[in-house]
């Protein structure tokens, strides 16, 4: 690894021994290799930390470190961040892939496109086995030079996994942290993209894994999620109605802080409140995953034949 890697991963992980060596795999084997790949291990009880120490063993790149207490999901996001060094960075999930050429499509995106803070993917749910289930597009217009439309598009429209995009991290730096509240992911992504556009690189090559335990499933109530994100959300003072109310007024203080015009600022208040009032509506908060499957033998991509370490796997 060089003394200064230009792009930072940082993978925060808590009992993900079922599929991290499988992520770990795709990320070590991407075609982009000036990385340096921190890991946060937020106190696991399972066998995460021997996953760990084997694969830093065989590959200078890796940063491993252990928390001694679960500070939640949330704050490990941003103790990883905090660890970081590269003027480039992506946060990875244990459990996603990631195809040979994701890193070195954003990185030479950002490379050509000086106003872009943000490149992605195109993406597709997979399963347990790494199967996909759901391919989806992305038409989100973060790719927008208006910071209203920006705003307007995420709040609106499902899809995008935009927070596990590379990212500029001088941007990163000038945004409140993650927050554990209600959505507070959507949020933090609005306040980004609020600073500058991004841009989707046209290729299927980031697969978001959906299984009984990742968070959001093993934690089917708002009040479980949010604590898991945070313990300390844990307690009666965290009640639902508080958690929901943050997660609007996270909207709310993402515009006072981002860097708008006086009329850039009023039309994305005009769009939270259009935004508040659909939420009562049927069907709002549609999420990607709850799409019907597609049927496998209408699939042309093989996940096999594009992510690194599942190679020879039996069809």
């Amino acid at each position: 690894m060089t003394a200064h890697p230009r792009l930072s991963i940082g993978l925060p992980v808590y009992n993900g021994e079922e599929y991290l060596a499988e992520s770990l795999d795709a990320l070590l084997g991407q075609t982009y290799e000036d990385f340096e790949l921190v890991i946060s291990d937020n106190a696991s009880t399972d066998g995460t930390r021997d996953i760990c120490h084997r694969y830093a063993a065989k590959d200078s790149r890796i940063r491993y470190l252990r928390l001694p207490r679960n500070i939640g999901a949330s704050p490990n996001h941003n103790h990883v961040f905090n660890e970081c060094r590269g003027e480039l960075f992506k946060w990875a999930s244990h459990d996603d892939l990631y195809a040979r050429d994701l890193l070195k499509r954003c990185v030479e995106a950002l490379d050509e496109r000086p106003d872009v803070i943000c490149a992605h993917a195109d993406q597709a749910v997979i399963d347990g086995d790494g199967q996909v289930t759901i391919p989806y597009d992305y038409t989100l217009a973060t790719g927008s030079p208006s910071a209203p439309v920006r705003f307007r598009s995420l709040l609106f429209e499902p899809g995008g996994d935009d927070f596990y995009g590379v990212l500029r991290a001088d941007v990163l730096r000038r945004v409140k942290p993650l927050d554990s509240y209600h959505h507070a992911d959507r949020t933090y992504v609005a306040e980004i993209a609020l600073h500058g556009r991004f841009h989707q690189v046209p290729e299927l090559l980031y697969f978001r894994r959906d299984h009984p335990n990742r968070a959001e499933r093993a934690n089917p109530s708002k009040r479980s999620r949010c604590a898991n994100l945070d313990p300390l959300r844990a307690g009666p003072l965290h009640p639902t109605a508080r958690l929901l109310a943050e997660y609007v007024w996270g909207f709310v203080s993402a515009v006072r802080r981002a860097p708008l015009s006086a009329s850039d600022r009023r039309a994305c208040y005009r769009h939270l409140a259009a935004w508040m009032t659909s939420r009562a509506r049927p069907g709002a908060g549609e999420r990607v995953e709850d799409r019907a499957p597609v049927d496998p033998a209408l699939l042309t991509v093989s996940v096999d034949a594009l992510v690194a370490g599942r190679e020879g796997r039996p069809a």
